[in-house]
């Protein structure tokens, strides 16, 4: 049997070499980068270089503020003529004010917290273990069916706590009077503070982002506007505040959040407390971190959408907090702060390296962001020392959450996506004590890695690569750096082995 060429198959006229196409893609290239690319390209720049300085400002703008906080302003309990709930021997209990105590929760150990109860009961204690015959509204539903109970009527203010948090036995007696001399004050919130923080680089990370947005962002809108957003759990509500407002909805992922804007906008106070913290506990595992973030991420750009012309219509807050709750609480912080870090650092930067007709300012791309930088480090000195591979895992996580900021931009399919995020509590402590029990983790494709995440640290690295080897701009060699935790991250040792 005769073989048949390839050539007697494909015309002459369609046979080029690869110099052929390599010489047709160049010149391709060439024909369309001055008066397209390049145009865009610099456009690009610009923008982003508008967002850091957008992002700058309101750094800036935080850090003078919580100096004069710190510095001039009153305390809290000054502020707020904080007094004892003074006890009463004949009134017994009949002295302190009725607070209902809401625990959601959802896939917990369902038969230990109902046995868990009827414990506390058996001592005389007011608990009542519910169940709802469905999963409507999520963790926003359940706090609304709680409070349609009989009970609540007896009831004036209302505690929240996840299942994980564990307040101390004065909480109520700390956050309680605040609202005595104080009928326009609706929420008490207490700050976090994390018990497995020295558990992995992964929860250290995450220290450090939260401990700047407890000590800086709620401290500041507390002390200036009386308004930052509710955090979902250790904190007290005013019921009536609550139902002034319209309830809880489950309209986004950020119910809390959702619920802070709209009692703000009727006129309601609230006050941050730095000094009254509960324990709670951070994902220590890569999954339930980035199913968090996206909650996080695509909640508040979400609600912002369907609020933005509410709150720009409101005529019972004043012009300076309605500029305060659009720009800066939701604009800069919930969207251009995604987007910038992706865009700038992991987008536009590599690509002008290709292109030697762009130039970005060193400001921009060095002075800047490093004063961004030490401004956010203030919440955590002890990781100070962490302070660059923070920078390098936020520049990680600014893919995912600048995606999950489009979803909630636009209502796409994942924007209601609720998991609940995942927490280890005592488990890895009682492996701990029993080595037996140790095991290697294994490496689990669907678990460990997310393939855009490290499809764009391997770019990375190779623009990396490229500009330390002809150097076309010095500083590019941080972005250099910034793959390998991409590479990292990516297959999720960070939260797993890593100490």
């Amino acid at each position: 049997m005769a073989e048949v060429s390839p050539k007697a198959l494909i015309p002459d006229s369609f046979m080029v070499s690869r110099e052929d196409i390599a010489g047709q893609i160049g010149m391709m290239w060439e024909l369309i980068k001055t008066p397209l690319i390049v145009p865009l390209l610099n456009l690009a720049v610009y923008i982003c270089l508008a967002m850091v300085l957008m992002l700058f400002i309101e750094r800036l703008y935080m850090g003078v503020v919580i100096i004069l906080v710190k510095l001039f302003w009153k305390k809290p309990e000054d502020r707020y003529n904080w007094n004892p709930i003074e006890e009463d021997l004949e009134s017994g209990s009949a002295a302190y004010p009725v607070v209902l105590v809401q625990i959601p929760m959802f896939n917990e150990r369902e038969q230990m917290v109902e046995l868990e109860c009827q414990r506390w009961a058996a001592k005389g204690i007011n608990i009542v273990y519910q169940i709802r015959e469905t999963r409507g509204g999520y963790k926003a539903g359940a706090l609304k069916e709680g409070l349609k109970r009989s009970y609540v009527k007896h009831c004036e203010f209302v505690a929240i706590f996840d299942a994980d948090f564990r307040p101390e036995p004065d909480f109520l007696r700390r956050a309680i009077p605040f609202f005595s001399s104080n009928p326009d004050l609706a929420l008490v919130q207490a700050r976090w503070r994390f018990v497995n923080a020295d558990e992995c680089l992964l929860t250290r990370m995450q220290e450090m982002s939260l401990d700047y947005h407890f000590t800086v962002e709620q401290e500041v809108g507390s002390a200036t506007h009386a308004f930052f957003g509710f955090n979902g759990t250790a904190g007290v509500w005013r019921i009536a505040a609550i139902n002034e407002a319209g309830g809880w909805k489950d309209r986004t992922t950020v119910e809390d959040m959702d619920l802070a804007v709209r009692a703000s906008l009727r006129g309601w106070k609230f006050v941050y407390l730095g000094d009254l913290q509960v324990k709670s506990e951070l994902p220590s595992t890569f999954k339930a971190f980035r199913f968090q973030q996206h909650r996080w991420s695509c909640g508040p750009a979400n609600l912002f959408r369907k609020m933005v012309m509410e709150i720009a219509r409101n005529k019972k807050v004043k012009f300076w907090k309605k500029v305060y709750v659009i720009y800066s609480f939701f604009f800069v912080r919930k969207i251009i702060a995604h987007m910038v870090t992706f865009f700038f650092f992991c987008v536009v930067l590599p690509l002008s390296i290709l292109i030697p007709e762009v130039e970005v300012p060193v400001w921009g791309t060095i002075y800047i962001p490093c004063i961004i930088t030490t401004l956010n480090s203030v919440g955590t000195p002890r990781s100070i020392h962490l302070l660059f591979y923070w920078i390098l895992f936020e520049n990680v996580m600014s893919l995912h959450r600048t995606k999950a900021t489009f979803i909630g931009l636009l209502e796409a399919g994942r924007a209601n996506e609720w998991v609940v995020t995942e927490k280890l509590g005592d488990a890895l402590k009682n492996k701990s004590n029993n080595k037996t029990s140790i095991k290697r983790p294994r490496f689990k494709f669907g678990d460990r890695i997310h393939l855009l995440e490290l499809g764009f640290g391997v770019f990375l690295f190779t623009c990396g690569c490229y500009d330390f080897m002809y150097g076309k701009h010095h500083y590019y060699v941080y972005l250099f750096l910034q793959t390998i935790t991409f590479l990292i991250t990516g297959f999720g040792y960070i939260g797993t082995i890593i100490p």
